[in-house]
């Protein structure tokens, strides 16, 4: 098996393969205009890309960033490998998008599966959804569906 039928939902509405990614990190966005910076969480495609200044040409990985958030959430990264590691168990194919929950640092990753077109309901095998902290002490996410 593997994640070659998951796509991840950026942003922008861009959707990124979910098994091209690299990597998953949390980091923060400058700050505009002297306000807070935000954080960002982004995946990681091994791809080179550049920018060049005065100085010199640039080149490092492609960042693509699947959500922002005004308070660092440390747990997106886990909480997103968990899930991508359980669709990639159960063979799901669809895309996981995110949204913004009430509460600092509150993410949620949410799966809709492209068998229904949309988030199944709790039973049926295509729902997952985690939201970053929300793991049990056995290190497994607990499943939520948010409609």
């Amino acid at each position: 098996m593997s994640l070659q039928h998951v796509w991840l939902q950026m942003c922008d509405g861009g959707l990124v393969r979910a098994d091209r990614i690299s990597e998953i990190v949390v980091r923060p966005a400058p700050a505009a205009s002297g306000g807070r910076p935000r954080w960002l969480i982004d995946v990681v495609v091994p791809t080179p890309s550049g920018a060049g200044d005065r100085h010199g040409w640039h080149t490092g990985s492609l960042h693509r960033t699947l959500a922002q958030s005004q308070d660092e959430p440390p747990d997106a990264p886990v909480a997103l490998a968990r899930l991508l590691a359980q669709l990639d168990e159960l063979d799901v194919a669809g895309v996981v998008s995110t949204r913004a929950d009430d509460g600092p640092a509150s993410t949620r990753f949410v799966v809709t599966s492209f068998r229904t077109g949309a988030c199944p309901p709790a039973e049926h095998p295509d729902t997952a959804a985690v939201q970053a902290g929300d793991v049990r002490p056995d290190g497994l996410p607990r499943p939520a569906v948010v409609h």
